[in-house]
Formats: structure tokens, C-alpha cells, sequence
């Protein structure tokens, strides 16, 4: 089984995929905690990975890790493919270019290809709250290999920080780091940042990055939840990166 393979090519020449028009709750068009449903053309997330990775892709306790041209690094637990249904799309299918207005980042008319990895969201308010952290845009390759959160839980941090380590892979790790693991969009080593900033400092930057820095593309962290809990995770991780010990980057 390849450890990674490229998604360059066409999928639609390959056996056994078959194009599909799937509809989702746009999370990237979000605006006023509304999203607005779009349709894609794609092609189911688990044929795909099993075409190019192999059966095994799908064993427990590992982590596939979507890399995109602009450095954004997605890692997602294979069970969540077996909890939710997915699909990587190529295309609009309206017939409209194949990009998107990012707001909570700013960004306008971004494209989203070669791949997009959407989730079929339209009936679950626990996607519809987590938004665009676990879709990725501008897909080249997928990686299969084991779970990231050894390396983020050193020593004895498991028993206490786990829940936190899951929510810094999910809504940090894919432009940052932590003890160098993770994307390369904006490679902070957050857990080096996190020592220079108070609580209610980090919880400000996380909450409303765009009135600390105007003009930065960093988005709110999880504007789709109650304000109440958008700021218990922003605790949660300063907490977590707050007891992560110095060692050596973990990439």
C-alpha cells in the first residue's frame, strides 16, 4: 500500500468512479451563522481512497493527511469516514467557477481545485457548527499513516489533554504547529507563541483575530458555536499548549 499518492490526475479516468452531484451547506460562504447550500460534481471520498491508498487506508487508529498547493494540511481520523459521508469535488455544477469567497479569512474568488474534500452536512448540526475546518481546498495528495496524537501528547499529557490535543488538530493544525507538527501555511510553533500571551490575550486573538490584527486572514475560531463554548475551546487549548513540555519538533 502507497503511503501517499497524488490527485493530480483525472478521477474520472479511473475504473469504477463514477461522477456525482452532490449538495452541501457551504461553511466557507458563511456568513451570519447562515450557509448557503451549493452543488458539486465529485466522487465519493471512500472509492477514491481505496482506489489510490488501498483497502488498508481504512484500518482503525490512523490519520489521513490532505496537503494543498498553498500549504494548508488537513489530518483526519479515518473513523470520521465512517461516520459522516463525503466526497472530493472537482467542480461546480451550475456550470460556475470552481472557487469560492473565503469571508471568515477574507478572501475572494479562491480556487478550490484540483480537489475539494466536502461533507454532507446538511443534516448535522455538529458539521454545520464545526464549519470549513476539516475541508480542505486545493487537494494535490493524500497521506495514510498513524495517528498524529502520540506525537501531540507527550509523556503523561494524554490522560488530561487529549480532548484539547483533538481540538488543536482540528481547528489549528492546519496552517500551524505544534512542536513542529503540522501545516505549513503559517507554521507557528504554537506552543512556543502560547508563552507569550496571557489568557485572556490568547482567548481575544483566537475569538476576534481580526480586530487584534485588522487585516489578517486568520478566521475566528469555530464561528459556527455559542460563544460560550468558542471560548471554553479557546481556554482549552491555551491549557493544553500552556503544559506541553520543550522538546524536540516532532516532524
Amino acid at each position: 500500500m502507497p503511503p501517499s499518492a497524488a490527485l493530480r490526475a483525472p478521477l474520472g479516468d479511473k475504473p469504477g468512479l463514477a461522477p456525482l452531484t452532490v449538495t452541501v451547506l457551504e461553511p466557507h460562504l458563511a456568513r451570519d451563522g447562515r450557509m448557503p447550500e451549493v452543488r458539486y460534481v465529485g466522487f465519493e471520498a471512500g472509492a477514491v481512497l481505496t482506489r489510490v491508498l488501498g483497502a488498508g487506508w481504512r484500518a482503525p487508529g490512523q490519520e489521513l493527511e490532505f496537503r494543498a498547493l498553498d500549504g494548508f494540511v488537513s489530518r483526519i481520523p479515518v473513523e470520521r469516514f465512517a461516520q459522516h459521508r463525503a466526497w472530493l469535488v472537482t467542480a461546480r455544477a451550475d456550470g460556475r467557477a470552481f472557487e469560492v469567497d473565503n469571508h471568515l479569512q477574507g478572501e475572494r474568488q479562491v480556487p478550490l481545485g484540483p480537489y475539494y474534500l466536502v461533507w454532507d452536512n446538511r443534516a448535522s448540526k455538529a458539521l454545520q457548527a464545526e464549519g470549513g475546518a476539516l475541508w480542505p481546498y486545493q487537494v494535490t495528495t493524500v497521506r495514510v499513516g498513524p495517528s498524529s496524537m502520540r506525537a501531540l501528547l507527550p509523556g503523561d499529557l494524554a490522560a488530561t489533554y487529549a480532548g484539547a490535543a483533538d481540538l488543536a488538530r482540528t481547528h489549528c493544525l492546519s496552517c500551524h504547529r505544534v512542536r513542529g507538527y503540522g501545516g505549513d501555511k503559517m507554521p507557528l510553533d504554537l506552543d512556543v507563541v502560547v508563552k507569550g500571551y496571557d489568557a485572556a490575550t490568547w482567548r481575544r486573538w483566537l475569538l476576534e483575530p481580526a480586530a487584534v490584527r485588522p487585516g489578517t486572514t486568520m478566521p475566528a475560531l469555530a464561528e459556527g458555536m455559542p460563544a460560550a463554548e468558542r471560548a471554553a475551546i479557546a481556554q482549552r487549548l491555551y491549557d493544553y499548549l500552556r503544559a506541553l513540555p520543550p522538546g524536540t519538533p516532532a516532524r
